[in-house]
């Protein structure tokens, strides 16, 4: 009998299950009366990240799985093709469970949604802008820190992008610049710091095009650090938000349901609940990449899009809202669609601990790393506790609503999961579409105007 350890641990299923497996039981912890929830698969997940890869990375040259371990080392314990199969089953069970009051919600809650996302992320942007001195040596991570705090996935893209513009704008005007931007642009070409504007008048294409990679990288790396630590604040803060702010969730609930109750509701639309059906549920995922996939341009924002999460989640709510089409009804029993999100969700989180295990001990371990750390959690809780404040005491929004609303404002995947369950209700996804597409405008918008303010 022969039993291979190394390729056992490297495969990424292996990792997955056992991570849902340990995940699902350290959930219901308590701690007073706080429970850990969905984070217990995201600090199961951290933790083999990281136990794993160190494992891998004493694996030799000499040793026949060497090739197999560096390209793990390289591209990670568990591929994104993988991580984004979960994340689509948790979306698309989400539209379709939440799709029924969508109608109702949008003409209560609609304009207040649509000010809460300027908000949340206006409020982000702000903080990391006041807060960036400390940041570190590099120039451009006030973006990634940006997307890291906010758990902002579509975020990212826009972020490295418009720092790749930005930064080539400002080296080809180099020549003008006030000599102590030339200085920390300069620093950054040439760590040795024999480069300085009294010898340097200009730059050669050589220099602005590293000085364009350090930036990218820069702000790659500032979201890659940030991101789980940011994860982690939005999926605890949905739990002792309300206990902060002695909400009663009890008497939240009761008030959300008489609210609905008290809307009027499209009689025609009143469509059958069926059985799970597996062609409309697939339907669903598919309209949804093909809805993401369509870029709009918006002028100086450039080419915009929903992303597959984004598409996937509006059009299953589109199509659980119509109920039926060519005989497929997508109106479906709720037990089988909580099955389908807490297996989406479980491993979703858990890969995002798997993916971010080694570099959050890392980050403890450097005084930037630590920084941008701390930075990310404290914006993500500037950004929720300003959220809830408006959401809740201005507008006057329902925490059932709200939860999800902040989530959705802060284009947070992770954090929708935790508000479901922490209101334990399934209506707080569609407070969290509601807000989701403004939120994402506006946050390539941010990033543009802060990738574009002074060095």
């Amino acid at each position: 009998m022969k039993f291979e350890i190394l390729k056992f641990l490297s495969n990424p299923y292996t990792l997955i299950f056992l991570v849902l497996m340990i995940g699902s039981r350290i959930e219901n912890i308590k701690i007073g009366k706080f429970k850990l929830g969905i984070s217990g698969n995201l600090f199961t997940g951290l933790f083999f990240g990281w136990a794993v890869l160190n494992l891998l990375e004493g694996v030799g040259p000499d040793s026949e799985y060497y090739a197999g371990v560096q390209k793990i080392l390289h591209h990670g314990l568990v591929p994104h093709n993988v991580a984004h199969f979960f994340l689509y089953l948790f979306i698309a069970a989400v539209g379709l469970a939440s799709a029924k009051d969508l109608g109702k919600v949008l003409k209560k809650y609609g304009a207040k949604f649509v000010l809460l996302s300027v908000i949340l992320t206006a409020t982000g942007g702000l903080s990391v802008y006041l807060l960036r001195d400390n940041i570190g040596d590099g120039l451009y991570e006030m973006s990634g820190v940006y997307t890291a705090a906010l758990t902002s996935s579509p975020g990212v893209a826009a972020a490295l992008e418009t720092t790749e513009d930005s930064s080539y704008a400002v080296v080809d005007n180099f020549p003008n610049l006030p000599d102590a931007t030339k200085d920390k642009i300069l620093k950054v070409i040439d760590p040795s710091h024999q480069l300085t504007h009294f010898n340097t008048t200009d730059l050669t294409k050589a220099q602005k095009d590293a000085f364009v990679h350090e930036a990218v990288a820069s702000t790659g790396a500032a979201n890659a650090i940030g991101f789980p630590f940011g994860v982690i604040m939005v999926i605890l803060a949905m739990s002792f938000l309300p206990k902060l702010f002695r909400v009663d969730l009890e008497k939240e609930q009761a008030a959300f349901k008489i609210e609905l109750e008290s809307m009027k509701a499209d009689e025609a639309n009143q469509k059958p609940i069926g059985k799970f059906n597996m062609i409309a549920f697939a339907c669903c995922i598919f309209s949804g990449l093909l809805l993401g996939s369509v870029q709009v341009y918006l002028g100086p924002i450039g080419y915009f899009s929903l992303g597959s999460t984004g598409g996937i989640l509006v059009a299953s709510l589109i199509l659980g809202h119509i109920g039926e089409i060519a005989g497929q009804n997508f109106r479906m029993e709720p037990a089988t669609l909580n099955v389908l999100k807490k297996l989406g969700l479980g491993a979703f989180v858990g890969i995002i601990g798997l993916t971010y295990g080694n570099k959050v001990i890392a980050a403890l371990f450097s005084s930037t790393g630590l920084y941008i750390a701390m930075l990310s959690v404290a914006v993500a809780f500037i950004c929720m506790v300003v959220g809830f404040v408006v959401g809740k005491y201005v507008f006057k929004i329902n925490w059932v609503m709200l939860s999800g609303a902040i989530c959705g404002g802060m284009t947070s995947t992770p954090g929708l999961g935790a508000a479901i369950e922490a209101v334990e209700s399934e209506e707080a996804g569609a407070g969290y579409a509601a807000t989701y597409p403004f939120a994402l405008v506006c946050m390539v918008l941010f990033t543009i105007v802060m990738n574009h303010l002074p060095i």
